[in-house]
């Protein structure tokens, strides 16, 4: 906090209860900004995690009528905190003076806002197209107010753009790791047309059928997001050296964790996919590593065919 220049007994608590809360929430992710990012930015980058997560939070717990209505009074909350710049909640009031400090676009946070609604009574998607329309109304501002953080004023369009890859594999990955528990929770983010292009049933996937059908979905959903991932390399280009690390470890990250739905094939549709602390560690300490030295992600394509095209490909159709 001192080299954020973070003053005053009100600020410092703030960015404390930031910190606490995002070691119970995200260890492996608290530990990677406290080891891979620069003193001056960690209260930066974990007060916009806390207050995307805290969100993102209140649209999954509980019936829709109390996410709704928890979810509104929040937004209501946080429009009131832009407008008179003033809060009484720790986190908000962190992640308003972040915001202010690093001069992030408010349409980043309204965007969130607006896209945060889709998963209060979501649907599930229909296509590929509709899965981008996802990423592009709420996993994109996602990115923007927690990576995106990095650079002041929000980046270039070209930086901004690049968060939209990670943005892009980032969900396909949570949608993979996630899957158990989503389907028990009644919804299901892969699209239904992957799923009618592999023979499988929505049924297949409740009913935990370790299946060819849905290894190769799976096989084929994970190999896309390792595609985007190497897309995504590019941020590391457009970021100052010193985030690089931190970048480094996401990526590595994401490819980790479809290394192992690959690994767990039809398993990941009863049970989630969950990091192994000791791997995790050996990420954070390659991560300053340069990225060319390690191997590469592994080239898994979908399943039967060739890849369909670069994810900016699939955005634009």
């Amino acid at each position: 906090m001192d080299a954020a220049g973070v003053r005053g007994g009100e600020a410092r608590a703030d960015y404390t209860k930031v910190a606490q809360f995002m070691q119970r929430r995200e260890p492996a992710g608290y530990a990677a900004v406290r080891l891979l990012t620069p003193a001056h930015f960690q209260p930066h980058a974990l007060a916009g995690y806390a207050f995307a997560s805290f969100t993102d939070d209140l649209c999954d717990r509980g019936t829709v009528p109390e996410r709704t209505r928890r979810f509104d009074a929040w937004a209501g909350q946080i429009r009131a905190a832009l407008d008179s710049g003033a809060t009484r909640h720790p986190l908000l009031r962190a992640f308003l003076r972040t915001s202010a400090e690093r001069a992030l676009p408010r349409h980043w946070i309204e965007s969130y806002l607006d896209g945060a609604r889709i998963d209060l009574d979501f649907s599930g998607f229909a296509t590929e197209a509709d899965f981008q329309g996802y990423v592009d109304q709420l996993t994109w501002p996602f990115l923007m107010i927690t990576t995106g953080l990095a650079q002041p004023g929000g980046g270039s369009p070209e930086f901004a753009r690049s968060c939209r890859l990670v943005a892009d594999a980032g969900q396909r990955t949570d949608i993979l790791t996630d899957l158990a528990e989503d389907l028990r929770d009644g919804r299901l983010y892969l699209p239904l047309d992957a799923l009618e292009r592999h023979g499988v049933l929505r049924a297949d996937l409740e009913a935990g059928r370790d299946v060819p059908g849905v290894r190769a979905l799976l096989t084929d959903a994970a190999g896309k997001a390792h595609g985007t991932l190497r897309e995504a390399t590019r941020l590391l280009n457009e970021l100052p050296a010193e985030y690089g690390p931190l970048m480094r470890f996401v990526l590595d990250l994401h490819h980790q964790r479809l290394e192992r739905v690959v690994a767990m094939g039809g398993a990941v549709t009863r049970r989630p996919v969950r990091d192994s602390p000791v791997a995790c560690l050996r990420l954070l300490a390659r991560a300053r590593r340069p990225y060319g030295d390690r191997r590469p992600a592994p080239q898994y394509g979908p399943a039967g065919g060739a890849a369909d095209g670069s994810a900016e490909e699939r955005a634009a159709a």
